[in-house]
């Protein structure tokens, strides 16, 4: 069986990740300030900025790791480039969740996996540094995933979407932004797959189609009965920018394929989990 260690396993989308992959795998995960994961024996104390990732993973000995990291930026570095060096020597295997935002100086169209990586913003240079690591790695050492903007009941985009309606202020959305979206249940479906099937290469995890920012948003108001909503527009072009990552090469099976609309009836709970 296979031994899986999610670093960063309190947070969204790596708590989503551990939630589907505990009943089937041998699952561990680091968590930070959140003390509720320490009454569960499967999660370890980690801090970004002060702990050794080494004593951890020499703990768990995983066969794969999972990085669902969030923190300083030089921080996320060191602990990749031990990562790094660690996957190469030991049977292990390593899935980083990276970002569309490694494409985000490409504004004009959509990215696919084998398009060259070139980003504007401090955050997108970070995943690319890491990537650029992990692809100097055998290829079946490890996975690298690019992501678009993920959804759940509870995610952070939802999350500050309701305390806006709370505190009855406008909903920043990008009009000219173009993207494409996913839910946590379908990107930790399609994790689980991957490992199954032993994927290994660069992978985008995303719907297949795409969507104007503020049309997703206005559907997602709708979903929680807002039917006037108050938005304030934010323009960063004067024409539609793409941030979007499209599956083209390393497609994934048909019943894991998803769309926006897919992601918004999750959101509305017309998919149950």
């Amino acid at each position: 069986m296979n031994r899986i260690l999610i670093l960063g396993a309190s947070g969204f989308i790596g708590n989503a990740l551990y939630k589907e992959l505990c009943s089937y795998f041998d699952v561990y995960g680091t968590f930070y300030s959140n003390k509720s994961f320490a009454k569960n024996q499967h999660f370890i104390r980690y801090d970004l900025d002060y702990d050794g990732i080494d004593e951890i993973v020499t703990q768990v000995q995983p066969t794969i790791i999972i990085s669902a990291l969030r923190g300083d930026f030089a921080a996320q570095i060191e602990a990749h480039v031990y990562l790094t060096e660690y996957v190469k020597t030991k049977p292990c295997k390593l899935f980083f969740l990276s970002s569309a935002n490694v494409f985000d100086a490409y504004s004009s169209y959509p990215s696919y996996e084998f398009d060259k990586t070139l980003s504007e913003s401090i955050y997108g240079k970070l995943k690319i540094r890491i990537e650029n690591m992990l692809m100097r790695l055998p290829q079946k050492k490890y996975a690298i995933i690019r992501l678009p903007m993920v959804f759940g009941h509870n995610s952070p985009r939802i999350l500050e979407i309701k305390q806006c309606l709370k505190e009855k202020i406008p909903v920043e959305v990008f009009p000219n932004l173009v993207m494409n979206t996913i839910s946590d249940k379908k990107l930790t479906q399609q994790i689980h797959y991957m490992i199954n099937r032993r994927k290994s290469g660069i992978f985008h995890l995303g719907a297949e189609d795409l969507i104007h920012h503020e049309e997703f948003f206005t559907e997602i108001l709708k979903s929680l009965n807002v039917e006037k909503p108050l938005f304030k527009n934010v323009y960063t072009s004067n024409f539609d920018r793409f941030l979007a990552v499209l599956p083209r090469d390393n497609k994934l099976p048909k019943h894991l394929s998803t769309s926006n609309q897919e992601t918004l009836e999750y959101i509305s709970g017309k998919i149950k989990e």
